[in-house]
């Protein structure tokens, strides 16, 4: 799961279905080509793929994106390692994500809240 203190680095994810690699690139820090290639190196992300073989991302495959990105990048686990680590969760990892989902709109209701205020 994310630390709190990334997850405050990295934009509010935005209340849509799908999203472009482009966006995902944008909402996780992450370039394109370097998302390509987690999909390879990660079973757990299979963006939808449309026309042209254009990838669509869901909410919760940014989600894990961005786990993969803390794995990686804050925490400072190998591709192999930081496999293992989402593979080793299992079956907490539909909690760890519904968790960051909660923790996610409870953010965005917040800022809701903040600018009816107003």
């Amino acid at each position: 799961m994310l630390n709190p203190g990334i997850e405050k680095d990295l934009p509010p994810i935005p209340a849509k279905r799908y999203f472009t690699i482009g966006e995902v690139s944008e909402l996780c820090s992450v370039k394109p080509h370097v998302l390509r290639y987690w999909e390879q190196e990660f079973e757990q992300l299979k963006p939808v793929k449309r026309r042209g073989n254009r990838r669509y991302y869901q909410r919760g495959d940014v989600i894990m994106i961005r786990q993969i990105r803390s794995l990686l990048y804050e925490q400072g686990f190998t591709i192999g390692g930081a496999r293992q680590q989402l593979e080793g969760e299992g079956a907490m990892d539909d909690v760890n994500r519904s968790q960051q989902i909660i923790r996610q709109v409870r953010m965005e209701l917040e800022q809701v809240l903040h600018v009816l205020k107003r």
